[in-house]
């Protein structure tokens, strides 16, 4: 028996240097990097993301149809600690102020920021659909009905 709890207490402490690595570099983001963009009805969103030395940055405008273009986000992953946060500093919303959200999850290529305490949204997703395709979601409750809005990205040449 002590033989058995021996190798699982091996085994438990190789697994889990990985997976706490899982979490602690920015590597686990760089499939965001580059130009995106999503067709609308209106125009088009784009997103575009580059890495600095400990952060990855990006920003979203929305270009209508007559060519007129405005920021709508400035956006910022960075770690704080031991914990790696989406920042977003949306135009015209919060005062001005950034809004964190904790990266709670990553799995499946799929990457969950949250902040329970935020009004609209409490959870920002990405997903890595594919090297040239990047879904992204927001979700939350407002006014106390479950909300989601869907982006589906795909790479700009």
């Amino acid at each position: 028996m002590k033989k058995y709890l021996v190798i699982f207490l091996i085994g438990i402490a190789f697994h889990l240097p990985a997976n706490a690595q899982k979490y602690s570099t920015l590597k686990q983001f760089y499939f965001m990097l580059g130009n995106w963009e999503m067709k609308t009805a209106k125009g088009k969103i784009t997103e575009s993301w580059t890495q600095n030395k400990e952060s990855l940055s990006g920003k979203s405008y929305r270009h209508a149809l007559n060519g007129d273009s405005s920021l709508m986000e400035t956006l910022l992953i960075k770690k704080i600690d031991s914990d790696f946060y989406y920042c977003s500093n949306v135009s015209g919303q919060n005062n001005g102020e950034t809004v964190s959200f904790k990266l709670i999850s990553n799995e499946n290529n799929i990457l969950v920021f949250e902040n329970a305490t935020h009004d609209f949204p409490q959870r920002i997703v990405y997903q890595n659909m594919s090297k040239n395709e990047l879904l992204a979601w927001i979700e939350g409750e407002r006014n106390g009905k479950k909300s989601k809005s869907e982006f589906r990205y795909h790479r700009k040449m």
